[in-house]
């Protein structure tokens, strides 16, 4: 077997997606970084950490969950989620060692563990076309979770932070000296576990690597266009 590939949870959900372009993902695996055109904004990362914060600071003063956790079920405590470093998995069948950074792990009454992971943005029809992506994300996590000793996990969920933006939730009180305070809505959506969907894409990961050249781009792919217009750029 050749060198451990390395991919994080969320890049391999990205395969499950139906527009998941074969050229792109060949790019990522050989890069080992972000397309410069594919920069996550930081400001949704601090949001998510903040929603952790706000989520262990309840149940430190209350020994309970906030409410909106209610559809996880009976949660009655916390684990602090691994370092990125710490939180992996190595899939010896295929050589691709699997990483993430898994948001929330829950713990329910019978011992038990819940992967959460905290999305900011707007709750509406939009998430389903993303779904296949996270579902593998999560299930992912959940593996490697149970290798790295939160087992058993029984439950999986995304909690949309929904801003709540709108002009009827605007109040005088909100404002403040040093800006505004802005509220937001919580929408959970409980997840399947399931692991058998991880084994065909870890193989589809090494497949994929090692070609030894880019294969054929997905048909009217967007990142594939701006792929070409650097080389261009910069090659000529």
């Amino acid at each position: 077997m050749n060198d451990p590939i390395r991919i994080s949870a969320k890049n391999l959900g990205a395969l499950a997606l139906p527009g998941s372009c074969p050229r792109c993902n060949w790019l990522k695996l050989h890069l080992g970084h972000k397309l410069p055109y594919q920069i996550f904004p930081g400001i949704f990362s601090s949001i998510d950490g903040f929603t952790k914060r706000v989520v262990h600071t309840w149940f430190d003063e209350h020994g309970a969950p906030p409410a909106w956790l209610d559809p996880l079920g009976t949660i009655v405590g916390y684990r602090e989620p691994p370092h990125f470093s710490k939180f992996n998995m190595l899939n010896e069948d295929h050589g691709v060692l699997l990483t993430g950074a898994a948001d929330g792990i829950l713990v329910r009454d019978d011992g038990s563990f819940v992967i959460v992971d905290y999305k900011t943005a707007k709750f509406s029809g939009a998430q389903d076309e993303l779904l296949p992506m996270y579902e593998v994300q999560l299930n992912a996590y959940a593996a490697i979770g149970e290798h790295c000793g939160f087992a058993p996990v029984t439950g999986l969920a995304l909690i949309y932070m929904e801003p709540m933006s709108d002009g009827q939730t605007c109040f005088e009180g909100q404002c403040c000296e040093y800006g505004f305070d802005m509220g937001f809505s919580a929408h959970v959506i409980n997840v399947q576990l399931n692991a058998d969907m991880l084994s065909p894409l870890l193989a589809r990961v090494r497949a994929e690597h090692d070609r030894p050249a880019p294969p054929r781009r997905h048909p009217g792919c967007k990142d594939c266009n701006l792929t070409d217009w650097l080389v261009e750029l910069f090659v000529g």
